[in-house]
C-alpha cells in the first residue's frame, strides 16, 4: 500500500497574548491558559473536536507542551482519538499512544468539546516557556503519518521585582604574576648524568620544556622571572647513588637550557628528590597488584628507603618486576615551572583586544574594567566576567561575578556552582539569598539578606524591605 507521508509543523508565534481560537490540522483550540498558582503551573483550553472525522485505520494524538527553547520541554497529557481499527489495536491491544496518562476516546464516542486542565509542578525555567500544541496522525504499527503544531500562549511572570545583583572589583594587586608548568622525561644512559637530545624519547621531552618557554618568552608584554627545575630518580639502587643521579642529571638539564636561551645563571634553580616514593605510592594504590596492599605498607613504614626497596623486591618479586618495567621509567623525569610576570594595561581598548586574544594575561582588575564599558546584563558584559572565572577558577570574587551572569539569565545550576566557590563575604552571602529567592525559597533568601545587612551590605537592607512589601500581594 501506498503510504504518502506528511511532516509538517506550522508553528506560529503568539507576539501579543494568547490567541482565543487557533486550528492544527482542523483541531481548534479556545481559551488556552498557562498560569503560575505557586508551586505549580495549571495549563487550561477548550479542545474542540466537532466536525474531526478520524478514519477507521488512523489513530490522532493531541499532545500539549511546555517549551522554553534550549532549555527544556515538558509534555503534558495527550488526547487520544481511535478509529474503530486503530481503537481495537491499540487500546484493547498494544496499549495507549502515549501511555497511560492519555485521556483518550473512540471516534464514533467522541465529545464536541475536551476541557483540558493539567497541574504540573512549576520550574523556574517555564518562565518565559511557551505552550505548544501539536497533532500527530498515525496508522498501522504506529507508523506517524502526520505532524502540525501551533503557539497557543506564552508564559512571562509578573513579578517584576528582581533584587540587584552586587558585582564586586577584584582587589588590584601589584605585580601580575602567573606561571606554567609541566613534567618532562628526559633519558640517560644507564648511569649517566650527561644529556643527549636525541637519545631515545629526548628530542620530543626536551622540546616541551622549550616550547613552554618558548610560549612566553617571545611575547614584549612578558618577563620571565624564574626557571624551576626538580628531578626524581626511581627507587631502584641505592638512595646514595640516587641522589647524586638526582641531583647531577638536574644540573645538567639547566646546563642544556643555558646553552638554549641567554638566561642568568640564578634565572634557573634547581632541586631534587633521591626517590620518587609518592610518585611510586600513588601508582601501586591505583594498580591490581596481587600484593597491593602489602606493598603500601612497605613504602608508608618508617624503614630506610633502601631497606623499603630490598624489601618489595625481596618479597614480592613479579610485582616488583612488573613496577620496574611499567613503573619505575616514569618515576625518573623533572618537573618544571615557569614564573613570569606580565605587564599591566591601562587603556580599556587594549584591554578589550587582549581578551579576545590573550585573556590569560589579564588580572582579574582588568577584565572588571573591561566589563564597565558594556550594559550590565549585556552578553558582553555577562562574557567579560565568564571568560574571568575560567582564567581565574579557584578566585572567590571571580566566582561571585560569574555567578551573578549566571543568575541574571536565570541559570540557577550553573549560579549555584559559582557561589560554593565565592566565599562568605557579605556580597556572596547576598548574592545565595537571591538565588534562594528566585528560585521559591523566600524564607532562606530572607535569612540571608539579614545576615548580609548586618554585615552592612545597603543592597541587603533595601532586599529586605521590598521582601517585607511584597508580602501577601
Amino acid at each position: 500500500m501506498k503510504q504518502l507521508i506528511g511532516l509538517l509543523l506550522a508553528m506560529t508565534a503568539c507576539l501579543s497574548g494568547p490567541l482565543q481560537a487557533q486550528e492544527a490540522g482542523g483541531v481548534r483550540v479556545e481559551s488556552p491558559r498557562m498560569e503560575r498558582n505557586g508551586h505549580y503551573m495549571v495549563v487550561e483550553m477548550d479542545v474542540v473536536l466537532s466536525g474531526m472525522d478520524v478514519e477507521s485505520n488512523r489513530a490522532v494524538l493531541l499532545t500539549p507542551s511546555i517549551v522554553q527553547e534550549g532549555k527544556d520541554t515538558l509534555t503534558l497529557p495527550s488526547i487520544g482519538l481511535y478509529g474503530r481499527t486503530r481503537y481495537y489495536q491499540y487500546v484493547r491491544g498494544e496499549g495507549l499512544l502515549s501511555g497511560a496518562d492519555e485521556e483518550f476516546y473512540r471516534a464514533s464516542e467522541m465529545p464536541d468539546t475536551v476541557a483540558y486542565h493539567s497541574v504540573v509542578a512549576y520550574e523556574p525555567w517555564m518562565n518565559h516557556s511557551r505552550l505548544e500544541f501539536v497533532r500527530r496522525d498515525f496508522g498501522c504499527c504506529r507508523t506517524l503519518l502526520a505532524e502540525q503544531g501551533i503557539i497557543l500562549e506564552e508564559f512571562h511572570e509578573a513579578a517584576a521585582w528582581i533584587p540587584a545583583l552586587v558585582y564586586m572589583r577584584p582587589e588590584a594587586k601589584g605585580e601580575k604574576e602567573f606561571s606554567l608548568s609541566g613534567s618532562a622525561f628526559v633519558d640517560f644512559p644507564v648511569d649517566q648524568t650527561v644529556i643527549y637530545p636525541d637519545y631515545r624519547r629526548n628530542t620530543a621531552e626536551l622540546g616541551k620544556i622549550a616550547a613552554t618557554i618558548d610560549s612566553v618568552r617571545d611575547d614584549r608584554d612578558i618577563t620571565i622571572t624564574a626557571v624551576h627545575l626538580k628531578g626524581y630518580a626511581s627507587p631502584e639502587g641505592t638512595y646514595a647513588h640516587n641522589t647524586y643521579l638526582a641531583k647531577e642529571r638536574t644540573a645538567a638539564l639547566k646546563r642544556h637550557i643555558l646553552q638554549l636561551y641567554d638566561f642568568e645563571d640564578e634565572t634557573i634553580r634547581t632541586d631534587y628528590e633521591p626517590e620518587d616514593w609518592e610518585g611510586l605510592r600513588r601508582y601501586v594504590e591505583a594498580s591490581n597488584l596481587e600484593h597491593r596492599t602489602e606493598i603500601l605498607a612497605r613504602i608508608d613504614s618508617s624503614l630506610e628507603p633502601d631497606t623499603k626497596e630490598r624489601r618489595i623486591r625481596n618479597d614480592y618479586p613479579a610485582d616488583y618486576r612488573f613496577l620496574l618495567q611499567h613503573c619505575y621509567p616514569a618515576l625518573r623525569h623533572t618537573d618544571y615551572r615557569i614564573d613570569y610576570t606580565v605587564r599591566h594595561y591601562s587603556d580599556v581598548e587594549e584591554i578589550k583586544e587582549i581578551l579576545r586574544t590573550k585573556p590569560q594575561k589579564l588580572s582579574l582588575d582588568e577584565f572588571y574594567l573591561a566589563a564597565q564599558t558594556y550594559e550590565p546584563g549585556s552578553e558582553p558584559f555577562n562574557e567579560v566576567f565568564e571568560t574571568a572565572v575560567r582564567m581565574y577558577p579557584d578566585d572567590e570574587t571571580a566566582n561571585l561575578n560569574a555567578a551573578n551572569t549566571a543568575l541574571q539569565r536565570r541559570d540557577f545550576p550553573t549560579a549555584a556552582r559559582y557561589l560554593a566557590k565565592a566565599g562568605d563575604t557579605p556580597q556572596a552571602t547576598y548574592a545565595r539569598g537571591v538565588l534562594a529567592y528566585l528560585t521559591d525559597e523566600t524564607e532562606k533568601a530572607r535569612q540571608l539578606w539579614q545576615t548580609a545587612q548586618e554585615a552592612g551590605l545597603e543592597e541587603a537592607e533595601t532586599a529586605l524591605k521590598q521582601l517585607e512589601a511584597r508580602k501577601g500581594k
